[in-house]
């Protein structure tokens, strides 16, 4: 089994930023929130949020050189040792503005037909 962190791996850029980069559509695919309205994604961190902490993300997807950079708020929390063994981290919702219709855009664009699959993530 491949390194979980391999294919998506945060970094804190500088207090306050929170940078992603997802190098596989499986791991865009698990981490991308689209339940949410305006979308949003989730991002493996132990580092403690609060629900509706407002955080700004540069997001690294696939192959793409620009980063793209939007803004959103925590709406979901994964502790430590969360059930069912899951990834400890924080979902973002992206704001509702055009950067994160744009952010939500290129995600999907990216994952397609993958949007209607089953699978598991690391949120439902």
């Amino acid at each position: 089994m491949a390194d979980k962190n391999a294919a998506s791996t945060p970094t804190l850029a500088r207090p306050g930023v929170l940078s992603l980069n997802i190098r596989e559509k499986a791991a865009l695919y698990a981490a991308y929130m689209p339940f949410l309205k305006g979308g949003g994604i989730f991002i493996p961190t132990s580092r403690p949020y609060s629900l509706g902490e407002e955080v700004f993300m540069l997001l690294s997807l696939m192959d793409d050189p620009n980063r793209i950079a939007v803004q959103g708020k925590v709406v979901w929390i994964t502790p430590d040792g969360g059930q069912g063994n899951r990834t400890q981290g924080i979902g973002v919702q992206f704001t509702l503005d055009d950067t994160g219709a744009a952010a939500k855009a290129t995600i999907e664009r990216i994952l397609g037909e993958h949007l209607a699959s089953t699978r598991a993530t690391h949120t439902m």
